[in-house]
């Protein structure tokens, strides 16, 4: 029976793959918390992928396959979907945090209705396993399609051997937030500082949290101890003084703090 007999087509795609690291360790800790973050940021990452005219395919347990018809936009939503789960993490201080790896691929795949097969999809699940937590990883095949367009820096991993595929399959590490000498402005760029100014306010944000919590305990011992004389006053002024110092420059002070989500 052909291919075509049987309803499965053909057809050169950019799959992007991602799944968390470490998720068996976070559900041993906290299974239920979990699986709610894990929802979340899914949720995240399936509004981003439509943003950027890609196709959810499936979810298994904490992994995700995606289709793009461009390799710039899934790179480009690789990008803000790590970026974006770096400031949800931030913003967490007192949970573990919860890293994406991500791995992209331009490759033939079969298609049989809503679901892809194939070699081009075992490639982009290996290059998932290849990226840091919290990073990228994309085949030669996509760098050689996004080098020269997204403003963004690239690290050549070598020629990695793949199961059950002949030839070595080049691999790139996307460098989030450094750019290249010569590549093309784009809206990936224009997006980035505001990004990162946000993974460095809820960074501040954490400190302060921390902060306020020690000033709190310094009270309580200050008037435990001796309520006559208050000392702890001293110490929450070199707080502030510290908080100031690390506050991100040029931040809106409207934004210290996120709006309450209802």
């Amino acid at each position: 029976m052909t291919e075509q007999a049987s309803g499965i087509r053909r057809k050169l795609i950019t799959i992007f793959c991602a799944d968390v690291q470490g998720y068996s360790a976070l559900v041993e800790r906290d299974e239920v918390g979990t699986v709610t973050r894990l929802k979340q940021y899914r949720e995240v990452m399936v509004d981003l992928i439509g943003r950027h005219h890609g196709r959810l395919i499936n979810t298994w347990g904490d992994g995700l396959v995606a289709e793009f018809g461009s390799p710039v936009e899934a790179v480009f939503c690789a990008v803000e979907t790590q970026r974006r789960l770096a400031t949800r993490n931030a913003e967490e201080p007192t949970l573990p945090p919860m890293w994406f790896r991500i791995g992209i691929n331009l490759g033939d795949v079969m298609l049989d209705g809503d679901d892809i097969y194939g070699e081009g999809v075992n490639v982009a699940a290996r290059l998932e396993s290849l990226a840091e937590p919290g990073g990228i990883c994309i085949s030669g095949t996509v760098f050689e399609q996004v080098r020269k367009k997204l403003d963004i820096g690239f690290d050549f991993l070598g020629d990695r051997e793949i199961k059950n595929i002949a030839e070595p399959v080049a691999a790139y590490r996307v460098l989030l937030g450094q750019g290249s000498p010569g590549v093309a402005v784009t809206r990936a760029s224009l997006q980035a500082p505001a990004a990162d100014t946000d993974v460095a306010l809820a960074k501040w944000r954490r400190h302060a949290w921390r902060l306020g919590v020690l000033t709190v305990f310094l009270l309580i011992i200050n008037l435990a101890t001796n309520p006559s004389r208050l000392w702890f006053f001293w110490p929450m002024l070199g707080f502030a003084m510290f908080l100031l110092l690390r506050l991100p420059a040029g931040i809106d002070w409207r934004k210290l703090w996120p709006p309450r989500r209802e």
